[in-house]
Order: structure tokens, then sequence, then C-alpha cells
């Protein structure tokens, strides 16, 4: 754990100093409790014996004094270490939450987002809590134990040595302890991130689960996991409790064994009564860090285990990023071309082929292609490989004669943009969603910016945006699913049109709606294709009427290219693949048995 402590300097910027001024602070509080006995001292051996009343006062003033001066140094404590914890406890999440958005797809499809969840908040309140409290205390009982072993050997060598002996079996049972709990401890922390994602996935999936009937099953599952996570956070607390019972039986012991000793060393005149007061007394101070060795063991452990969960995310690779030498994107007209791009997931097993596997393809400026294919042809993967989504494991693509990977992620994304079939909005208003790549518009608002939201909204045949309650300031809900899967596309191909890119990608985003709305958008789309280089992904035969060539995908290359009209003349799979479009959205398109029959 103390290795990796280093880790987390960086997270504390300037807090560092007051971190090692708060540790500081807290092991002088700790001497001055550990001076208070001898001053008890003093007064047994001194007034109290006497029977001097006038001498009891300055004792007990300067008693008080060192109270006062105790109590002020653990406020200071608690105030220096405040800072720290709150530093880390921000800087700590930004920095995973900016991880998570630099690394690629593929992760995000790897991990559960729950198990990310319990990660950026759960794993980080335990290393704040670690740091604010744990840390120091662990800093201070040390110090504390081993300063105070020293008095108990400085007031009387023989009690000294048989409280040691009695209390060294604790380092045993600690090592033993840390073991034992090391293991419950992870388990805990993993059950607890995925029953987050339990959580999360019935939320999202509400809908599917009440129209499903299936409720009673999914609260099934989560009484399942809830409890397994329950009876292993009762290990932990049983594990634990085991090393809290011998935390406070073997002290109590080496109290009683001493106090025997003492007694018979005081009755033979070879210590004072005032010395065994005193032995006792910092015998009592010893007890707090010794009975609380279990917590910060407990405690510790917790946060080495929520520090490699959290590295576990923050070390995973960037694949896609900058490279050396990056420079921004130039202007241009709009050419794309293809050459010879290759593209295989980073978990294909060696022998299989690449799902894009040699592909050619060039679009000129102002030009429209649709891609078509029959399903796992790999056509959503080439529009992933434009804006670097995706990277090509071979070959390379150029937008104006510039290859994608020469220039900055930010520059190229903001040539380029997207509109998916699955769309996704944001919990916003309906003009913070479509203006989302329009940054200078975002917060800006005006006649230009108005026009823009406008534009795009009429090309993609938003109009119900009007009847909202609060027109575009209206907030459309988490993943805007107040909205009809058809509303939610035609917002999210508003929010591509919006961006006025050079390079317009769109992976059949009309897919959810009804033949008229969607003869109305292509229309208006016209204007949009006419005066951008477009790429559309085409799982319908009125989509490809939109394209001025035809590009037919058959197993990770180009097999035919040419107008819609040429390849129907002279391509017997581009037929079958137009056919096999027609009968799916057909399919898709007619209405059920009884609505056919209304």
């Amino acid at each position: 754990m103390f290795n990796n402590l280093r880790r987390l300097m960086p997270y504390m910027g300037d807090a560092l100093p007051k971190l090692i001024i708060g540790v500081i602070v807290a092991m002088f509080s700790s001497a001055v409790a550990l001076s208070i006995p001898y001053v008890l001292r003093a007064l047994v051996d001194g007034p109290l014996s006497t029977g001097d009343a006038r001498q009891i006062w300055p004792g007990a003033f300067l008693l008080l004094a060192l109270s006062a001066v105790e109590a002020g140094l653990l406020f200071l404590r608690r105030f220096f270490m405040l800072q720290p914890g709150a530093m880390l406890d921000g800087t700590m999440r930004i920095a995973i939450y900016s991880r998570l958005q630099r690394l690629p797809i593929s992760f995000h499809d790897r991990w559960q987002s729950g198990q990310l969840l319990s990660r950026a908040m759960g794993d980080v309140s335990t290393m704040r809590r670690w740091l604010s409290f744990g840390f120091v205390s662990i800093v201070v009982s040390a110090f504390t134990l081993v300063l105070g072993l020293g008095v108990l050997f400085w007031m009387n060598a023989l009690l000294g040595l048989v409280f040691t002996l009695f209390i060294l079996p604790l380092v045993y049972i600690s090592i033993r302890f840390r073991f034992a709990f090391n293991k419950v401890s992870r388990q805990a922390q993993d059950q607890a991130g995925e029953l987050t994602t339990s959580v999360e996935e019935s939320v999202h999936g509400v809908r599917v689960i009440k129209s499903f009937g299936r409720s009673q099953h999914f609260q099934d599952m989560f009484n399942d996991r809830a409890t397994q996570l329950r009876e292993t956070e009762l290990s932990k607390g049983r594990t634990a409790g085991r090393l809290s019972f011998w935390l406070v039986l073997i002290p109590d012991a080496a109290l009683a064994a001493t106090l025997v000793l003492g007694i018979g060393l005081a009755a033979n005149g070879v210590v004072t009564v005032g010395t065994m007061f005193a032995f006792f007394a910092t015998s009592a101070v010893l007890r707090w860090p010794l009975e609380n060795i279990g917590m910060l063991l407990a405690l510790t452990i917790d946060a080495s285990n929520a520090l490699d969960r959290y590295y576990e995310v923050i070390d995973s690779p960037v694949d896609i990023h900058d490279e050396p030498g990056a420079v921004e994107m130039t202007p241009g007209p709009g050419e794309l071309v293809f050459d010879d791009v290759h593209f295989r997931f980073a978990d294909t097993e060696d022998g299989e082929p690449d799902i894009i596997n040699g592909l050619n393809l060039h679009i000129a400026p102002g030009e429209t292609v649709a891609l078509i294919g029959l399903t796992g042809s790999g056509k959503s993967t080439v529009t992933s490989l434009v804006a670097r989504i995706n990277d090509v494991t071979a070959g390379r693509i150029l937008i104006d004669g510039q290859d994608i990977r020469d220039v900055t992620l930010k520059s190229l994304r903001t040539e380029v943009a997207m509109a998916f079939e699955d769309p996704t909005l944001f919990s916003l208003s309906v003009r913070e969603n479509v203006l989302l790549g329009r940054e200078e518009l975002v917060d800006a608002p005006g006649e230009q910016t108005d026009k823009t939201l406008q534009s795009a909204l009429d090309i993609a045949q938003a109009g119900f945006v009007a009847e909202l309650p609060k027109g575009v300031e209206t907030r459309v809900g988490e993943e805007g699913l107040s909205l009809s899967g058809g509303q939610r596309q035609r917002l999210a191909l508003a929010r591509a049109i919006a961006t006025e890119p050079r390079m317009l990608i769109l992976d059949d985003p009309l897919s959810a709606l009804d033949v008229n709305t969607e003869a109305m958008v292509e229309q208006a789309l016209r204007s949009v294709l006419s005066r951008t280089t477009a790429l559309v992904v085409a799982h319908r035969p009125s989509t490809v009427m939109l394209a001025d060539r035809v590009a037919l995908l058959d197993n990770g290359v180009i097999t035919e290219i040419g107008s819609h009209k040429e390849l129907l003349a002279r391509s017997p799979r581009y037929r079958h693949v137009i056919s096999a479009l027609d009968a799916e959205s057909t399919l898709l398109d007619t209405p059920s048995g009884e609505e056919a029959r209304s």
C-alpha cells in the first residue's frame, strides 16, 4: 500500500504540504498526550504524598495547559487533513472520467458500466477516507507505540519488557489477518460493482422488463447478488471481529501482568507509587493504537484494493491517441480515400480473417456513396474508422491527402460528423443536444445559433420539437428515453447536420422512421449532401437512392461499385443483396395482421 502512496501524490497538488503538516501536528499531539503521565507522577510522588496542597495547583494548571494544547493540536490536525482528502477525491474522479473518455470503444465493450461506476465513486471515496483518517492514524499510532514503549522502558525496564513481550503476538495475528481479510475485501468490492451493474441495467431496461413481465425474475437475480454481497460483508465482519477479540484481550492481559508485578515492585520499594500511576496512565494512552490496529488494517486493505481497482482503469492502454508530430487538419474540399484498409479487433484469434480485409474506396469531394452489404459484412466497422472510433490495423485513410493518423483527433472529429442507427441523447435540452458538436454556439445564444439550430431541425424533419413543453429548451431526459425511437434518430441526425462537417458519416440513421417520414428526411437531406462528402450505410433500398454511387461490401472488401442502375444491370450479387434489403425493409414496414385488416 505504501509503495503505491507515491502514485497518489500528484492528485493532491498544492495540498500535499498540508498533509505533511497534519501528520507532524498529529505526532506532536501524541507526544503531548504521553507527557501528561509525567505530570501525574510528579503530583502523586510530590504534593499528594506530602499533603502540601499548595503544590497541587501548579501541577493542576500544567495538566490543564497540556490538555488544552492537545485539544488544539487535534483541531489543527483535522484542519490540515481536510484539504488533501478533498483534493484527492476531486482530482481522482476527474482523472478516471478523463481516462474513460480517452479509452477505446473495445475497452468499454469489455467492461461492465457498473464496475466502472463503482471504481469512479466507491473506490475513490474509500481512498479519500483512508488518506484523511487511516493514513495519519497509522503513522501516529506507530509513532505513539514506539515512543510510548520507550517511555515504559524508561520508567521501569522490567515492567516495560513484560508489557512488550505480552503484546508481541499481535504482530503475528495482524499478519494473518491481513492475508485473510485481503481476499474477502477485494471480493466484496467486485461484488458491489456487479450489484451496481444490475441496478443500472434494470433501470435502463425497465421498459423491456415490464413489457415481458419479468420484473420478478430480475428481482430474484438482484436479490441473489445482494445476498452474496451481504454474506461477503459478514465474512469481513467476522474476520475483523476475531482480530478485535485478540486486540482487546492481549493488551488487557499485559496490563494485568504488569499490575501484579508492579504491586510487588512497589511493595519492595523498587518503584514509587507515582511511577506506577504514570506507567499505567501511559499504558492507557497506548490502548487506542493497539485496539484500533484491526480497524486501521481493514481500512488500509480496503484502500489498497480500491487503489488496485482504480489503476486497473487508469493503466489501461489508450490505443487511439494523437501520434507524435500530429498537426491540425488543413482545410480542403473533402476527398475521402480508403487505401488497402484492414481492421481486426485485438482479441481476434490468429488465423481468422480481418473484418475489413483490404478495402479500397475513393469518394470525390461532394460525392455521396452508399455502402450496402448483408448483415455482418462490416459496414458499421467501416464508418467507425473514418473518425478513428476504431483505428485501422493496416493501410490508411486519407482526407484531402492527409492520413487521418497524422492529424489531431480533435481537428479530425471536428471535420467528421456521425449519426448512428442507435442514437444516444444526453440529459440536456434539445438545443444543447443538437448543438453538441458546435462548441462555439452552445453557450452563445443569438441569431446565428438559432438559425443553425432551426435549419438542422428542419432538415431532420424534427418539427415535433415545437410541441414539447418548452420547445428547444425541453430537457429530453436520460438517454432521451422520453422520446420515441424515431424522434431520437431525427435529433441525432440534426446534431450531425448542425456541425456543417466536411465529412458526413451516416450509419443507417433512419431505420426507426416510417416510410413517409423517411422520404421527407431524404428529400431534405439532399441539400446537405450536395455540399458535403458523405458515406451512408444503407439498410433500405430507398436510402440507396440518395447516393451518387453505391459500394457493395462483401467479406470485408468492396466487390462492386457504381450507380444503382449500373449495378442492377451487371451484378447478380448486388441484385441479391438489394432484394434481401428490400425484403427486410418490407417486413419492418408492413403492419401486423390486425393493423393490415383494419
